[in-house]
Formats: structure tokens, sequence, C-alpha cells
């Protein structure tokens, strides 16, 4: 067999399901091995929306997601889903096709070294240069992308080795046994934990890598701790818990942050510091912290944790309940906070305005989606909005990208969520900028089939930029554009498309396009005065003093 062939094989072993990607000169001797495959290569239409694809598989999945291209223009339109992936926390391989070695010493066509390119948005890459040490690479990224912190890693394989003879047999999966905290850190934190008044958890996107929801619940219900998550943490405590404080995370003060102004311990469980910065939360670095998680703690002057509990998340959790000493009911002031972001949750419920306030789209959105499915978030204003008020029983059932926060993710992570839950409702929620960056792959969507629905919040321009403009400036510039007919571009590719001309059409436009068993695109006017609404409230907010 030839190295392209090996390579496939390690792939197998690996327990690869999908690779996701596009066909080129330069990988055209992987391709042939991949058909007599296990694997299932799924042809995109842009490298960015295989990476996408890959990267949303890795994180709903825990194993690695598979994306592939050829050399040059197809790398680097790879690379911002890699980076994506890299900095969400999402185990992903990618594989790029590259000149022969033969011509790497000279100006050559379409040649990047693209090691040296996918070095800084990867945790590990390489290039395989011998045949036979093609095992030894495929087991290492993958050990490396899937451990914890998951992220991505690359490899680059030159047409010329592909083509080469190779000797050789995939290496036996060996991931690793966890790791359990030491007994110190242990009483260390029970017992900052057991003489704090008023103490905060607060849970990240490693809490549910972690599989720890249970974990974190029992903890929190048990020890009376009231919970706010991170946008990438939602679902790890079910939002109807009465210790659920929500989402944590805006660029601007909200109720939740009457929380943080008045904790004396915050107790950070599988918080990555890249989800919401400590020094929007602990700007004077005086709050104390205990952190748990399977790694250490990242330096930063807001985030000096006074205890690190590093190791099994669930493991760690139950040992320190077992060692605190909490007594009484929870504090009757997080109570009182629950009361004030239920009611601002549920302001917005009976709104008959259009074009359509966000809160509302959320609101309703919420209540055609059940336990188990899953939204799949874009970047732009309305993920702003989908953190605050889309709230989760389950991890990983609102997907937020947080870390690169890049925009065109939805559409093709929705397919990669529709083939890891066939049975789910699956909508990808996308302003209409996100939309239009890779609309593309609702061709690969109906393909496959894959039946999710895209919701499209259509405002005719950047609506995250114009918030923030008009924050800094008091004015917006450069951010309006006109849209094509979402409906009539829908159908021209054979899906369903929908418009929603009334507040009242929503849910019943939902549900229809749930049933219908190939995509379906939804045009949803939205009204983004609110955003500037938001602005002022917060600017407004005032805590009551912690009794």
């Amino acid at each position: 067999m030839n190295t392209a062939e090996l390579l496939v094989k390690c792939l197998e072993n690996e327990g690869v399901e999908y690779i996701f990607g596009l066909p080129g000169e330069e990988n055209l001797d992987i391709l042939e091995a991949l058909k007599t495959s296990s694997i299932k290569f799924i042809t995109t239409r842009h490298e960015q929306g295989a990476a996408f694809m890959a990267d949303l598989y890795g994180r709903l999945t825990g194993k690695a997601g598979v994306c592939l291209s050829t050399l040059g223009p197809g790398a680097t339109n790879l690379m911002t889903g890699v980076a994506d992936a890299n900095l969400d926390g999402a185990p992903l391989v990618a594989i790029t096709g590259q000149v022969g070695t033969d011509r790497m010493h000279i100006e050559s066509h379409q040649y990047l070294d693209l090691v040296a390119m996918f070095e800084p948005v990867t945790k590990w890459n390489t290039q395989i240069v011998r045949p036979s040490n093609t095992p030894e690479i495929v087991r290492k990224a993958f050990k490396i992308a899937q451990s914890e912190k998951p992220g991505a890693v690359h490899i680059d394989l030159p047409e010329n080795i592909a083509e080469m003879t190779a000797a050789g047999k995939p290496l036996h999966k060996n991931d690793g046994e966890k790791t359990f905290a030491a007994f110190h850190s242990l009483e260390q934190a029970a017992k900052a934990i057991s003489q704090a008044q008023n103490p905060l958890i607060m849970v990240g996107n490693g809490a549910i890598r972690a599989d720890a929801s249970v974990a974190v619940t029992e903890f929190a219900t048990k020890l009376n701790i009231p919970v706010a998550n991170t946008f990438m943490g939602k679902g790890v405590i079910p939002y109807t818990h009465p210790l659920a404080l929500w989402s944590v995370g805006l660029q601007q003060r909200d109720h939740i942050s009457c929380a943080f102004d008045q904790t004396d311990l915050v107790i950070a469980i599988g918080y990555d510091l890249i989800e919401y910065s400590p020094k929007k939360w602990n700007p004077l670095g005086e709050i104390p912290i205990i952190h748990i998680g399977d790694t250490s703690a990242e330096i930063d002057s807001s985030y000096i944790p006074v205890v690190e509990v590093v190791g099994d998340i669930s493991d760690s959790l139950r040992e320190i309940l077992d060692r605190a000493d909490r007594q009484g009911k929870p504090d009757p002031y997080a109570l009182q906070l629950r009361a004030d972001i239920r009611a601002d949750y549920e302001e917005y419920a009976n709104d008959d305005g259009f074009p359509i306030k966000p809160q509302k789209i959320i609101y309703d959105l919420r209540q055609v989606m059940g336990p188990e499915d899953i939204v799949i978030s874009d970047v732009g204003a309305h993920k702003m909005w989908i953190a605050r008020h889309y709230h989760c029983d389950r991890p990983n059932t609102c997907i937020i990208s947080n870390g690169f926060a890049a925009m065109g993710i939805a559409i093709p992570g929705a397919l990669a969520a529709k083939l890891v839950y066939p049975q789910r409702k699956v909508i990808a929620v996308t302003g209409d900028g996100g939309f239009m960056m890779n609309c593309q792959e609702l061709e690969t969507a109906l393909r496959v089939g894959t039946a999710f629905v895209t919701l499209i919040f259509n405002d005719g321009g950047y609506g995250l930029i114009e918030w923030k403009q008009h924050n800094h400036f008091g004015e917006s510039a450069f951010v309006h554009f006109s849209n094509p007919d979402f409906v009539k571009f829908a159908e021209s590719m054979g899906l369903k498309g929908y418009r929603v001309e009334s507040a009242v059409d929503l849910i019943p436009t939902l549900k229809t396009a749930l049933e219908q068993e190939v995509p379906s695109v939804i045009d949803c006017a939205v009204d983004y005065r609110e955003n500037f609404r938001l602005t002022q409230k917060a600017g407004d907010l005032s805590c009551k003093i912690w009794q």
C-alpha cells in the first residue's frame, strides 16, 4: 500500500466516521484510498465549511472531527474553522495536501509552508516526510487533539510522499487514564467554601467536556450555592433549577453582575478564561477564587486562585462535597436575583411588535425546542441575545462559539449536529451577515440528507458592529447592506423557504419548518433597537445590597 492508504487505515483505527472536505489535485491519493474505506467523505462547497463541520462534530462528540483540503488556497480557506476549534476547545484533525518535497525549495505554484502557517492556530502540527512514520503521526495527532484542553492539530502530506510505498500498521489507541486532585487542595477548597458567606459557582465549557453536569448539579444543590454559566457552559445545570442564575458573559453589566459584585468566593468549575475575561467580573483581582478543572489555571492578574483543584472534575466535586460543611437554605438574595432575571426573560413573551424583538424570537424558539434539541448560534448581535435568553436543560444543546467566535459557523455546524444526532431537532440561528458567509453549505446539507432549520435574524446589516459603534461613537457607519430574497434563494436550491410577517407567525412557521424532510430557511425581520435599549438598561442597573 502507499502512504495515503496507510493514513486512511490509521484514521479508521481512530474511529473516524466522516471526513469533511474538498477534492484537490494534491490530495488525489487520499481520496482514492477513501473510496474503499468505511469512512464517509462529505464533499463540501467551501473548505471553511468543512472545518466548521469537523469543529462542531468534535465539540459534540469529544472525538476529533476530521477535515481535508488541498494545498494553497484550499488550506488557507480551512484555517478559520481550524482556529475556531482550537480556541473553542474542540478536538479537530486537519489534513492538507501539499506539493512534492522535490519542489519545496523553489518558488512553486500554490506552495505555502503550511506547517509554519498552521502553527499559531493548532496545538501541534507536522508534515509527513517518511511513509513509515505515518502511524505514529496519526496516533499522536488524535491523542493531542482529544487531550484536555482539546483543540486542533494539522497533518501536511506532500503528494509525492502520499504515493510512495508504505509499510506499517495503525498503533494501539491509549489516551491515558483520569488524573485526580491532590488531597491537600481538596481540603483547602472545602475549608474555603465552608467559610464563605456568599459563594457563587461559575461553570464553563470544561465541565461539559468532562461530562460533569450531574456532579455540578449535585454539588450546587447540596451546598446551596447559586450557579452562573458561561455562554459555552449552558445546560451544565438545568435552567429550571432554583439555584440557576443563567448566563454570564455580556461585555456590559447585567443582572448577574450583581452576584459577582457581592460574592466573597467564586468557585470556577471547568472555566476557560477565553470564554469570559476575568477582568470583566474581577477587575481588581480582589474576589477569592477556587479553580476546579482538569488542567491548572491560566495566568491572569484578575484570576489568581487561592486554591487550584486539578484533576477529574466530577471526582473533585464529590470529594469537596464530602469535606465541606455548609448549612441552611439558599441565600435569599440569590433567589431574588433569579426572580429578577426570570422576570426580564418573561417580559416579551406576549409582545406582538413587528419587526419582532430579539427577546421574543428567542422566547418562541425555546417553546418549540425540546430539552435535547440543539440550537447552533452564529456570531453577531443575535448571539448576545441567545446567550442571554436561550436557556438549556442539558449540556451541548445550545452551541455558541465564544473562543474564536467566527461568523459563518452556524449552517455547517448544524449539518454536523444533525449527523451526530439525526433524531433531534436542530436549528441554526444566524444573522443575515453570517448566513451569506456559508449559505452554500445548505446544498451540502440537502445532498447528505440533514434536514435542519436555518432561522435568519434579518436586519440588513452587521447589527453587532452597529451596536458597538453606537456605544462608542453615538452613530454607525459602513454596516448596512442589501440581501437576496431568502425564500426564493432557499427554493432555488430545492429547500423550503418561509418568511415571517408577524409575531404570531413565528411559532407555527418554526413548527412547520421542523417537520420538513429537507433543510428549511426562515427569514425573520428583527427589531434591533432592543440592542440600544439593553445598553441603556445596563447603564441604569443598580444592585440591591446583599443582606
